[in-house]
């Protein structure tokens, strides 16, 4: 919800330039046709559907004083997507190519203009609100805010307004009645791609809608360069870098709606740092969801953190694996901090070769939780190789290793045991169990690796309910994904 306040900055005689552009061709270069507040007529000779679904996009701040690219990409995709719906360009350009904190301030005079048309549509027999889906990018997601606050109407609220990594500076950690809420639409879904970085939050880190995502943490995004941030400063190309963060979340949104065959998936979790070990993956109870386009509305929701990994490019779906593994020790009593990979194995592909990242200290004689992903399908898991690294290949891992050395007693053993690994799929929900392919070996020691097959003694594979069916795609291995007979009639413990 938002202050209804006068902006500073704005001259008292300056009449905001909003022009409200509906895209009747899929040709980009293509003008399209501009809406008039008050002008029947025009807006059946654009083309206007009063009963169809209706899109407004919003873009941001703007240095450069045109639309990017990103725009007409995201208005291609709405309409192969919604093929008789209205897609609405805001352009206020004049009002946002300035200094950041001018542009700040009129976006309160842009949404009163949204929420005036929308107004006006409302006048209109068959025209409902409950169409309407505000997708604002950036500063734009605040001038969505805007307009859904101050839209008329107390039975119809409008659909859906969508977040895309809203701005942050000005808006971090203020007052509910001056930033983004829930209370802006039936129901606000935010994508978070570029939360901080160098210091410097690009977009909003604060949860401000019913289901806030965080791809990737909500910072650094693959394939965006950040693995060479030195030499990213010294070509002068970081702002390319801090583009392709903050725009994410337009192409992540994109994604959702051209790859309805490949949905993205985010599970409900407190903090990154519990998601990165592999805690939370669970879809009981409504803990994960579709994101973009594709989102389940849940209404009962407010300021819900959900988190998911991505590709580096479209499409960015990913599958989630949760690994529980208990790890013991017969002669080693001080920390041990190995450096470990994973290898899964599946009936239809095989991973690479997988790091097992350790966000905190590996407890002996106890479960370790893990989260690892891979880009491609595998199907049903048979095998997993498990492989303690022998030479570390970063200082990062030699400082570990030598730290466990020195955490040890006299004549330490550099040995553990492993027996087996329990596998929670996040998009299937499917839950199975790993033995050691000789019960007698489970030791492993740097250099060594461990094989580990579907367990055939008393270990059982065990489902749970598994993620939203209409989000699922329908595919030739789906049944057996989920009938398959499991092997045996134990399960130790449960997930999360």
């Amino acid at each position: 919800m938002y202050e209804h306040r006068k902006p500073t900055g704005v001259p008292a005689t300056t009449k905001p330039s909003v022009v409200f552009n509906i895209r009747t061709s899929k040709d980009p270069e293509h003008e399209g046709c501009n809406l008039s507040l008050g002008d029947s007529k025009l807006l059946e000779n654009c083309g206007f559907n009063m009963t169809a679904k209706t899109f407004f996009i919003i873009h941001g701040w703007t240095m450069s004083g045109m639309f990017e690219s990103w725009l007409h990409k995201l208005v291609s995709a709405l309409q192969m997507r919604e093929k008789d719906a209205n897609v609405v360009v805001v352009d206020w350009l004049p009002l946002a190519h300035q200094l950041y904190t001018d542009a700040v301030n009129n976006i309160r005079v842009v949404g009163q203009r949204v929420a005036g048309l929308l107004d006006w549509l409302q006048e209109k027999e068959e025209f409902s609100l409950e169409n309407v889906h505000l997708i604002g990018y950036s500063l734009g997601a605040h001038v969505a805010g805007y307009a859904g606050n101050f839209v008329k109407g107390t039975v119809g609220r409008i659909m859906a307004s969508t977040r895309l990594d809203p701005a942050g500076p000005m808006f971090e950690g203020v007052d509910i009645n001056r930033r983004l809420s829930p209370d802006d639409a039936d129901f606000v879904d935010v994508l978070h791609t570029y939360t901080l970085s160098f210091g410097l939050s690009i977009g909003i880190r604060m949860p401000v809608g019913h289901i806030d995502i965080y791809p990737n943490g909500g910072d650094f995004q693959p394939g965006c360069g950040f693995n060479d941030i030195i030499g990213s400063f010294a070509y002068g190309t970081i702002s390319e870098i801090v583009k392709c963060e903050h725009e994410r979340a337009v192409h992540l949104f994109v994604d959702s709606l051209v790859n309805q065959d490949k949905p993205s998936f985010a599970f409900q979790c407190t903090d990154s740092s519990r998601f990165k070990r592999g805690i939370c993956l669970s879809c009981r109870k409504n803990r994960c969801n579709n994101i973009g386009y594709n989102a389940k509305k849940m209404r009962k929701k407010r300021n819900s953190k959900m988190y998911l990994k991505t590709r580096a490019g479209m499409p960015f779906r990913v599958y989630h694996y949760q690994l529980k593994v208990h790890m013991f020790s017969y002669k080693n009593s001080g920390e041990i901090q190995p450096t470990l990979y994973i290898t899964l194995y599946g009936s239809n592909a095989d991973s690479q070769n997988l790091p097992l990242e350790i966000v905190e200290k590996i407890q002996l004689n106890a479960t370790n939780t893990f989260l690892v992903y891979t880009e491609e399908d595998l199907g049903d898991l048979l095998k997993i190789r498990l492989t303690w690294e022998g030479v570390s290949s970063s200082w990062y891992n030699l400082w570990n290793e030598f730290r466990s050395y020195l955490s040890q007693p006299s004549n330490p053993s550099r040995e553990m045991n492993i027996r087996r690994i329990r596998v929670k799929s996040g998009e299937t929900q499917r839950k199975m169990t790993f033995c050691t392919q000789d019960p007698k070996k489970s030791s492993i020691s740097p250099g060594q690796e461990l094989w580990l097959l579907k367990c055939q003694d008393g270990w059982r594979m065990k489902n749970e309910t598994r993620v939203p069916s209409r989000s699922w795609p329908e595919g030739p291995r789906s049944p057996d994904v989920h009938t398959r007979t499991p092997l045996s009639t134990h399960m130790e413990e449960s997930y999360c």
